[in-house]
């Protein structure tokens, strides 16, 4: 069956440009009505310019879709509840989370003050904080939703001067890692979003040749997140990986842990590469069980 949105409404936060455009477009192409939110700003999180979500929805219009702007602050407990609300009165309920919204303060480590490193926090990470608070109840209430929070490679590996986004960035696997927990009796499927694409962001810290971009491009990127936004996805806690036209899966492993009774570091330092071999490992689900524990309870 191919992947349909009909009758879906979805949120998409940093929808006016991007990856974020390019999710917007793509969801409402399935049939999804959309909420475009976008406070049209710089890429360090300064002004606002409204006319950058409002055209993104005109895109949407003309394209035969149906699409509302939003110019709320991510980072406003009270307007990402005006977010969720603006979707219930418009169309009566929200299937559909994408907390993509980000900005970048890069410095290295010794040289970043406490406020960038905190106004970085606050979008990314409270800001998916703030969204799956408020649409919780909802899905909670109508046995339904799928979320999808954008994060990075910088989040998984660090990068140099980005302290502040990599700690955001793996703050919403941690996010995700529970919420698809406590989401899993409400059908609610809760995964993350790894892309690689030719931004304003990315364009920031590196330079692409114009061929490069155009193999990157945003649109290379949406259709795994329109996929993990259907009633067809069934699966959560995933990180998918997608840009440049192909996809793929990272996961946290545990390996098999070596029994050393009453050890001593030199004992660790014995043991060290057994320890730290990635071999047998299995990716794990919870605290309490791997994944593969878990898929076959679901089967019992």
């Amino acid at each position: 069956m191919p992947v349909s949105l009909l009758e879906r409404v979805a949120l998409v936060t940093g929808a006016g440009r991007g990856v974020g455009r390019s999710i917007a477009m793509d969801l409402a192409r399935h049939g999804a009505k959309v909420i475009v939110n976008d406070l049209g700003g710089t890429l360090d999180g300064e002004d606002e310019d409204i006319s950058v979500a409002e055209s993104v929805v005109r895109e949407i219009e003309a394209a035969g879709g149906t699409a509302v702007a939003n110019t709320g602050d991510v980072t406003s407990y009270e307007d990402t509840y005006e977010m969720v609300k603006q979707a219930i009165d418009t169309w009566g309920r929200l299937d559909i989370l994408v907390s993509n919204a980000g900005i970048l303060r890069d410095r290295a480590l010794h040289n970043l003050p406490e406020g960038d490193w905190l106004k970085v926090l606050a979008v990314h990470l409270n800001g998916g904080y703030n969204l799956l608070h408020h649409a919780w109840p909802v899905f909670r209430q109508q046995h339904y939703g799928r979320v999808v929070l954008t994060t990075s490679n910088s989040g998984f590996l660090g990068n140099f001067g980005q302290s502040n986004y990599a700690a955001a960035k793996a703050g919403l696997i941690g996010l995700m890692n529970v919420a698809k927990i406590e989401g899993d009796k409400y059908n609610v499927m809760v995964n993350c979003l790894n892309p690689g694409a030719a931004t304003r962001m990315t364009v920031s810290v590196g330079s692409m040749t114009p061929e490069r971009e155009a193999a990157m491009s945003p649109d290379r990127v949406a259709p795994a997140v329109t996929y993990m936004a259907s009633d067809s996805c069934t699966t959560s806690g995933m990180v998918i990986n997608s840009g440049g036209g192909s996809f793929g899966r990272a996961a946290i492993v545990q390996n098999e842990r070596v029994a050393l009774t009453d050890a001593t570091a030199d004992d660790v330092e014995a043991h060290w590469e057994q320890i730290t071999s990635l071999d047998n490992a299995e990716v794990w689900w919870s605290v309490r069980e791997t994944r593969a524990a878990f898929e076959a309870s679901k089967q019992e």
